[in-house]
């Protein structure tokens, strides 16, 4: 995000964006349908051989995307050249207007999308008795649904709609999600839960676009990289947190379940996944609490005809 930040222009950087994620979003759905098809039918070995050929291609692919990339720019980039402390410049930035709650609301949303990361495959797996081919299959399902809402928040803020009421719609559909995840269980239904993976991916998807559509579009004078580099700070730091969070929580609740300790009504092994998926919602609408204001003030975030979020007229 900061090469192409730094190589971009302000008119480009928008598609630029949006073309990248695209590109992971699309190798995501691919790699979830391949792996579900190597490991069916499953064996450890097949699991140790799909894990070796994923490391030797990741291995080359990142070595040819690295390959001479980054273009040096002495004249830029020289040391005898004045340039203000980060100190300075975090200082300058967070008392741009609403960039902390907009900080807080970004990291909330975040943490409640990524605590599911880690614990849903086994969800599917324990809970629902899915195979391993299954399961793996939800990679791509998530990933597909994160990808139909980047297309349709992209068309949505080309067209001048409000971003951060696009963000307020995907936390709202976030709740739907996850309450889809929580009744599959009950209701023994795989494609409930099939069905609120793909939504869980299609609203994590219209928050992290808007959200980032909302951090590139703020008033900023050559800030650029300090803006995507706390967007892209707080995102990795809570997405990290929230997937240690949901697997901590999942396993002490589990066990406190299982062993009676907090009533026989409780004893499934389900109890651990539910609480963590009712801590989701209700960070849910705790992020709604907090981007309230963002959406009320009238400086809106929106994207104008002239630099469109799209992927047309992508710079070469």
């Amino acid at each position: 995000l900061a090469l192409a930040t730094d190589l971009a222009d302000e008119k480009n950087r928008p598609r630029v964006v949006a073309m990248m994620y695209v590109m992971l979003l699309v190798g995501m759905v691919f790699s979830g349908i391949i792996f579900s098809l190597f490991l069916k039918p499953f064996s450890p070995m097949q699991l140790i051989r799909v894990i070796q050929g994923v490391a030797i291609i990741t291995l080359f692919l990142n070595l040819f995307a690295l390959w001479k990339q980054e273009v040096r720019q002495p004249k830029i980039t020289s040391p005898a050249i004045v340039q203000p402390k980060f100190t300075q410049s975090w200082d300058e930035f967070i008392r741009k207007p609403n960039v902390r709650r907009f900080l807080v609301m970004l990291g909330l949303g975040t943490t409640a999308f990524s605590m599911q990361d880690i614990i849903l495959e086994p969800y599917g797996g324990e809970i629902l008795q899915l195979n391993v081919s299954a399961t793996s299959f939800l990679t791509a399902l998530i990933a597909f649904g994160s990808l139909m809402a980047f297309s349709l928040s992209a068309r949505w803020l080309s067209r001048g709609h409000n971003a951060h009421r696009i963000t307020a719609f995907g936390l709202l559909l976030g709740l739907i999600a996850f309450t889809m995840v929580i009744f599959s269980e009950p209701m023994g239904s795989p494609n409930l839960f099939r069905l609120g993976a793909l939504l869980i991916g299609f609203s994590g998807g219209l928050f992290a676009v808007s959200t980032l559509t909302i951090a590139m579009s703020m008033d900023q004078e050559n800030m650029s990289g300090m803006v995507i580099g706390a967007w892209g700070a707080v995102t990795a730091t809570c997405s990290g947190v929230g997937m240690s969070l949901g697997g901590a929580i999942r396993d002490l609740v589990a066990q406190l379940a299982m062993s009676g300790t907090i009533g026989s009504a409780l004893m499934n092994p389900a109890t651990g996944y539910s609480f963590v998926y009712h801590i989701e919602i209700y960070l849910l609408f705790i992020t709604l609490i907090a981007l309230g204001p963002l959406v009320a003030k009238r400086t809106v975030v929106s994207v104008s005809q002239k630099s469109k979020f799209g992927l047309a007229d992508f710079p070469s």
